[in-house]
């Protein structure tokens, strides 16, 4: 039945493309989360009135943050392909498209964590200073914890922009579900290939994003 409907689908080549996806999508989101929840630290700690205040370290944290987040992707990939090659030793496959991930995604979402500790009531901040506690304190016991829902979310969104991510580097040979999609289904005039790949990101989307919303909804508190 299905050979019929998609005569040029290769379900194989589609099922490894949709691994390499899944792949590129969960490492460079765990490494997001890591980098990006830092320089929220980073950004909310340095800013006036707070225990790191420093005007320097904020805007340098906040420039860098600004620029990467501001680069659309594909231009980001082009830019960074020296870097990549020198890192691994090529720029083609699964993990060459890691690099570009990271950096087009962590900036985007240090700007969701900063925005997630902002929420926090400054009652609850102000009163763990006023018994001096440590900055591990605060971070560990307040930060975070009264944040996770929103970070939560927010890493929720970054991982579907994600797997928009993957499938333009795949316009440059770095495998997935975008990768087949242009080579084997644009290039090669196979509608059928482009559409089943499109239904296959469409389904790793929702999964995301189902999971990220049980989960948010499990840690709100309210």
């Amino acid at each position: 039945m299905l050979t019929k409907l998609f005569p040029n689908v290769d379900w194989i080549a589609m099922w490894e493309a949709t691994q390499e996806t899944i792949y590129m999508t969960v490492v460079s989101t765990v490494f997001t989360f890591v980098i990006g929840l830092l320089l929220g630290i980073i950004l909310f700690l340095s800013s006036p009135n707070q225990l790191w205040a420093n005007k320097l370290v904020n805007w340098l944290t906040g420039s860098v943050v600004n620029v990467f987040r501001s680069i659309p992707f594909i231009i980001l990939v082009i830019l960074l392909i020296p870097f990549t090659n020198m890192l691994l030793g090529t720029i083609r496959g699964a993990n060459a498209a890691l690099p570009a991930l990271i950096i087009g995604a962590a900036p985007f979402y240090a700007r969701l964590v900063l925005i997630s500790f902002r929420e926090i009531d400054k009652g609850v901040i102000e009163a763990v200073r006023s018994m001096g506690a440590k900055t591990s304190t605060l971070i560990w016991k307040v930060l975070i914890p009264e944040s996770w829902p929103a970070l939560i979310s927010g890493i929720t969104v970054t991982a579907v922009a994600l797997v928009g991510y993957t499938a333009m580097a795949g316009i440059i040979g770095a495998g997935g579900l975008g990768d087949l999609a242009f080579l084997d289904g644009f290039q090669r005039s196979q509608t059928d290939v482009v559409f089943v790949a499109t239904v296959f990101i469409l389904i790793i989307v929702f999964v995301i994003q189902i999971v990220g919303d049980f989960i948010t909804a499990r840690l709100d508190k309210r």
